[in-house]
């Protein structure tokens, strides 16, 4: 093909889904005639290619994403089997013991930044109260049940810092309508059967089934897993994380609540199995339960019978449908934009559903896009090298937080457990970060990027609920320096005193808004 136009007009998104239409609606949002500018987006996907669908959980950072571009909080909740998140909760990852959990609610501890927290918890309530449920009132409205907000709280604000669980499917298509009928985005479905490129390299157009050619300046890869453009077509390396975390497969089931009128839970349960853990997600009209396992320490066998043996023992029917298999490769691309072309969603990677981190890079890569749109092609060279070391930078994140969950285990009853601990399976920067954490808790200057996925806070709520102790003295502290972390912990203890009974059940907040709607600000 001939010479590339130099400058930005149009840019075409392959594949739909969570990552397409979120990727679409930001860019479409931010740089096309809706918002007064001149960047035509285009989204192509594949006729017969649906979802994988996975990924129901969220992080708070969806209500800005969606308030940003012009989602209705109440749509969500109306056509996207929705509910509010507000954190995990991980059950038998210590020791496996019945009274084993801990939590990793959404807010910031109580006066994080003002006092050392974990200090006055070690010396004086460690051996009676855990961590998040000392400094946070998050855990315990989790525990009831509770939803972050009041009926009278207007959309996308909080009373607790929340995100969501819904069905992906539904959240893609909700996605879609607004992307056409309200940001101007151009549909086109179609399969792609070959990919024409520029003397230079650069794709310069996409040649489909029946539709002839689809031209563009920039090409967003969300084909999921088989990154059509950027893997397939450019060959950029796969990265493998196995030898980090174990997991490769999931399975997956809808099961049915038992009555009607049951509890909705607040925040995504994550079970330890022997080798690999149960997610557990309450929407509205059922729970998205699944198993994610390594094939290399269990069977797929094996693994269905723990998850079936976990749905009977929550309270789901004996004669459970089969569920669907699901196989990935831990581990993301060696670049992620490269040429005229940039991945984000599975096309640029994927390690494991834990901490919901997939959708949270979706929205990271498509705002960095957005901020960073090259107006030139000659521009395009630096926006991708300064994109791919910020990716770079957050995939060691995520899966050094990730392997935080696994490496502190004190389970030993089968291999899979024993072979996270093991030193070669760590990463060399979490474990020079254990180190340091012997002696002074995990702080913001361990995480000082921009827009870090999980804050210094989210590592102290794992780091303490899986069971870690510094070396002996290491965290002492001034009296007044305690005495202000108690003032906090008794502020935490107030709060949950008042929000308990001024908050309703998530079910009960959820189906007003069913009826009546969020107020609009």
């Amino acid at each position: 093909m001939g010479g590339v136009s130099n400058t930005v007009r149009q840019v075409v998104v392959v594949g739909g889904g969570s990552a397409g239409w979120l990727t679409a609606a930001v860019l479409a949002a931010e740089h096309g005639p809706s918002a007064g500018g001149r960047l035509k987006v285009t989204l192509l996907e594949s006729p017969d290619i649906g979802p994988i669908g996975v990924g129901e959980g969220t992080w708070p950072t969806m209500r800005d994403t969606l308030r940003t571009v012009g989602v209705s909080e109440t749509d969500l909740f109306r056509h996207c089997d929705a509910a509010f998140k507000q954190g995990s909760r991980f059950d038998g990852w210590v020791d496996g013991s019945p009274a084993d959990h801990y939590h990793h609610p959404f807010v910031l501890p109580q006066g994080y930044t003002e006092a050392r927290l974990a200090a006055a918890w070690l010396q004086q309530h460690a051996s009676a109260v855990p961590f998040a449920d000392l400094v946070s009132f998050q855990p315990h409205l989790c525990a009831q049940g509770r939803a972050p907000k009041q009926a009278t709280t207007p959309e996308y604000a909080a009373v607790a810092n929340y995100g969501y669980h819904f069905d992906a499917g539904k959240f893609g298509l909700l996605l879609k309508r607004h992307c056409i009928e309200t940001l101007g985005v151009e549909h086109l479905v179609d399969h792609v059967v070959g990919i024409h490129s520029h003397d230079n390299g650069d794709i310069a157009s996409l040649q489909t089934q029946a539709l002839g050619a689809v031209a563009a300046d920039l090409f967003v890869d969300c084909t999921g897993l088989a990154s059509l453009l950027l893997g397939r077509h450019y060959g950029v390396e796969f990265v493998s994380q196995r030898h980090v975390l174990f997991n490769d497969s999931a399975l997956a089931v809808q099961v049915p609540y038992v009555r009607e009128d049951s509890a909705i839970a607040s925040q995504t349960i994550a079970t330890a199995q022997e080798a690999g853990w149960v997610w557990d997600i309450g929407l509205p009209t059922r729970r998205g339960v699944g198993h994610v396992y390594s094939s290399a320490h269990t069977s797929d066998d094996a693994a269905e019978a723990a998850l079936r043996q976990y749905v009977q023992r929550t309270g789901g029917p004996k004669d459970m449908p089969s569920p669907r298999k699901l196989s990935f490769q831990p581990g993301y691309r060696r670049k992620f934009w490269h040429h005229n072309c940039v991945a984000i969603g599975l096309a640029a990677g994927f390690v494991e559903p834990l901490e919901a981190s997939a959708l949270a890079l979706v929205e990271l890569s498509a705002a960095l896009l957005s901020d960073e749109m090259p107006a030139t092609r000659e521009a395009m060279d630096i926006v991708a090298q300064r994109f791919n070391d910020s990716f770079r930078y957050r995939w060691e994140r995520v899966i050094d937080f990730l392997k935080l969950h696994y490496a502190l285990t004190r389970r030993s009853d089968s291999a899979y457990w024993r072979d996270h601990v093991a030193d070669e399976h760590v990463p060399a920067r979490l474990r020079e970060l254990l180190l340091l954490w012997r002696h002074r808790p995990p702080s913001r200057r361990d995480f000082d990027r921009v827009e870090e996925l999980f804050p210094s806070a989210s590592y102290q709520y794992v780091l303490f609920g899986m069971g870690f102790r510094p070396e002996p003295g290491a965290y002492a502290q001034a009296r007044d320096d305690a005495e202000r972390a108690d003032r906090y912990f008794r502020e935490a203890a107030t709060l949950t005193r008042k929000m308990l009974p001024a908050l309703p059940a998530n079910r009960e907040l959820i189906e007003h808004i069913q009826r009546h709607g969020m107020l609009r600000v």
